[in-house]
């Protein structure tokens, strides 16, 4: 696998009865590993602690419709896993600083991995629905923005 730079931004609308009531941007940067095998590209990169729940490690694989992102934390607790189709339903567990959550999702739109100026880039936008309790609007957005064996690094 080869070793890139990673730009990702997750941004968060939140709706009560139908109504924007917030909306959250997180972005960060972190190394991590990048192998492709014809038009499916998979990353494993380490994520910052969320709420106590340690310091978890993403492993996510993409082909042109579909993303599967699965997250490990340094606990050893139950994993996230999250599968993104255009269209389609999922049905998953999220954990949480109480625990795991019923999880749902439905993705609205999937733009693949495509070499752009800045490198290549991920987007997925999607709806989440957390055990009925909350339901949010998501944008997910992976950028590479270095690799380091391009770069002369080893």
């Amino acid at each position: 696998m080869k070793d890139v730079m990673l730009r990702i931004t997750g941004k968060v609308v939140s709706y009560e009865k139908g109504r924007e009531i917030s909306e959250d941007v997180m972005e960060f940067i972190t190394e991590g590993k990048m192998q492709s095998r014809g038009r499916t590209t998979m990353l494993v990169y380490p994520e910052m602690e969320e709420n106590g729940l340690g310091e978890y490690t993403t492993y996510l694989t993409a082909s042109p419709n579909r993303v599967r992102i699965r997250r490990e934390n340094d606990k050893n607790e139950q994993q996230t896993v999250m599968e993104f189709e255009k269209g389609r339903r999922y049905n998953g567990y999220y954990l949480t600083p109480y625990g795991l959550m019923d999880m749902e999702m439905l993705t609205n739109s999937i733009e693949p991995f495509k070499s752009g100026e800045g490198g290549k880039t991920l987007s997925i936008d999607y709806s989440m629905s957390l055990k009925g309790l909350t339901e949010t609007r998501n944008r997910l957005d992976i950028e590479i923005l270095k690799d380091f064996e391009e770069a002369g690094h080893e």
